[in-house]
């Protein structure tokens, strides 16, 4: 790693350079609304975005929320915001009132971009509900005493709604601000300041925001797209959420990084996915395994041309041998590539190579990215292991979070003293460098690539009438590797169903925390010191459901 030198520029600087070298290629599209710029055209209308933005009086160091899929003009915010120095706060879509609020409240944000919504659910009146001073008050202006922070809301298309800021009065005010104004924000960032916030449920408790500044995701982009060799001839099918760093770091800063054009989809869809890498020419395609497999098993896939695919990355969760030698055979992409890391890492610490062999793709996550030291770690002594033993897979370098926001107790219990981030995943490093993981030390369930943290759900479980005490833990899953399962146990008189327990959730919290399968039970197996044995529930979860490894359809357990 003697040779590795940190590439310290702004995001803003990045898109200038690559602007500058590839000035006419394809930069942006979105496939299914037939929208395109070039690389110069979406740098001029980064600037106009920003400009347009300092008009209304966004500040350097604000942070500007957005709650959206992966619209046109999202990238043009991420970028925006970077040049003036301001913080984008990536927000789940499928996040509802509660982990709204929640999100602006711990933040302190100033600034929120909505869409008018997403299937079933309804954004602007989402946000109207939180924030009903947004009505009354005027734009600009909000003082709201829940959130003491916020000022404006806008809306990330051309509707115009009460009390928000339309894209087209964004771009309209970019005239008052004077070129040289602008010009002293851009030179006033730093690449070591906060640029991205995304909220993770980390190690324990509610969810954080991870501070991640240029440096970490300019220099992580780079080397991940480095090692799906891309250059400015790739074409980058992206149909993963924005808001994830799977969207935004190792899809769009792999891309900018390289002039590689990014091949935009809303959400993810077979049929669109498959349209736009055909139509497109793509060469690289992101996903979730379960995006694949749907993407292999959907009854139309043959009449789709996928001979221009090489590459691309398969993460989120682990990947079935049988899945990848399809992915290979049938989709032609033989350099895919696995990833693994955690947001706090910027995210990825670990990458198979285009040339490793199917066997190391399919059992490892790779090996350390140039620039981090990866190593395998004694959980209780923090020492380094041997290679060949199981420990907690920590790393170290340009890539470790800034901290969590607002939380320095949970920040330095994430990064050690030496400054070694603690992923709370078990694994084990063979003599070649190679990782795999084992097991999890903390309790994160992982659905499909979505982070779901246990207290969260429980303590939103014990408000319900009739609830004593609730455990959430992981159920193994065939289709999505983990789903949300609890055992529950009942107040005395009261009767509930495993129903009942769905319906209290739906539409109150993100659809994917929502447990699945529920068993209603007289007790939680207990250490000598009355500790409940979270390990031991999981262990009982997948005898008590066994139908989530075989099954598609949803089942419930009640002894």
């Amino acid at each position: 790693m003697n040779d590795f030198a940190v590439q310290e520029l702004t995001l803003g600087q990045l898109l200038e350079n690559t602007a500058a070298r590839f000035p006419d290629n394809d930069a942006v599209i979105h496939a299914d609304r037939d929208l395109r710029q070039t690389w110069s055209e979406f740098s001029a209308c980064v600037d106009e975005m920003a400009k347009g933005l300092m008009a209304i009086g966004v500040q350097k160091g604000e942070k500007v929320a957005v709650w959206a899929t992966n619209v046109p003009h999202w990238l043009t915010l991420m970028f925006a915001t970077a040049r003036i120095g301001a913080v984008l706060v990536t927000v789940n879509t499928n996040y509802r009132d509660t982990e709204l609020r929640y999100l602006l409240q711990q933040s302190e944000c100033e600034n929120l971009f909505i869409i008018e919504g997403v299937r079933d659910h309804d954004f602007v009146a989402s946000t109207y509900e939180v924030l009903p001073e947004l009505r009354r008050q005027k734009r600009g202006m909000l003082q709201i005493e829940e959130l003491p922070h916020l000022r404006r809301v806008f809306f990330l298309g051309t509707e115009k709604h009460r009390g928000m800021y339309s894209l087209p009065e964004i771009f309209s005010l970019a005239l008052e601000v004077p070129e040289d104004a602008y010009q002293l924000r851009k030179e006033s960032v730093s690449p070591y300041d906060v640029v991205n916030m995304q909220y993770t449920s980390g190690t324990t408790g509610f969810p954080k925001g991870v501070m991640l500044t240029h440096v970490n995701i300019v220099n992580n982009g780079y080397w991940i797209g480095y090692h799906q060799k891309f250059s400015s001839r790739d074409r980058v099918c992206l149909p993963v959420p924005l808001f994830h760093c799977f969207g935004c770091v190792l899809g769009v800063m792999a891309c900018v990084n390289h002039g590689a054009a990014m091949i935009m989809l809303d959400a993810f869809s077979p049929v669109q996915v498959m349209s736009a890498v055909d139509q497109e020419r793509c060469t690289a395609l992101y996903g979730v395994p379960t995006m694949f497999q749907a993407i292999l098993d959907h009854r139309v896939f043959s009449r789709f041309d996928f001979s221009s695919l090489r590459t691309g990355i398969m993460a989120g969760s682990v990947c079935p041998e049988p899945l990848m030698r399809r992915v290979m055979e049938q989709m032609g992409m033989h350099e895919i590539t696995i990833c693994y890391g955690l947001t706090e890492a910027s995210p990825v610490m670990t990458q198979t190579r285009t040339d490793d062999s199917v066997e190391r793709r399919v059992k490892t996550v790779g090996r350390h990215m140039p620039g981090i030291e990866v190593a395998i770690r004694d959980p209780d002594t923090n020492e380094e292991v041997p290679r060949g033993v199981v420990g907690e897979v920590c790393c170290r370098g340009y890539n470790v979070m800034q901290g969590y926001y607002n939380m320095p107790e949970e920040t330095a219990e994430a990064i050690d003293a030496e400054g070694w981030l603690h992923s709370g995943d078990l694994g084990v490093m063979d003599e070649e460098g190679y990782v795999s993981i084992s097991g999890r030390i903390k309790d994160m369930i992982i659905r499909g690539g979505e982070n779901v943290y246990p207290r969260e759900v429980e303590e939103y479980l014990l408000k319900m009438e009739g609830v004593a005490d609730v455990q959430v833990v992981a159920v193994p899953s065939r289709r999505y590797g983990e789903e949300v399962g609890a055992f529950l146990i009942p107040k005395e008189g009261a009767d509930i169903a495993p129903e009942d327990v769905r319906d209290y959730c739906r539409g109150k919290i993100a659809w994917y925390k929502i447990p699945r399968y529920v068993a209603v039970v007289e007790g939680f197996p207990l250490t000598a010191s009355g500790k409940i044995q979270k390990y031991k529930l999981r262990e009982m979860a997948a005898k008590y459901f066994p139908e989530a490894m075989r099954e598609r359809h949803e089942r419930t357990f009640r002894p």
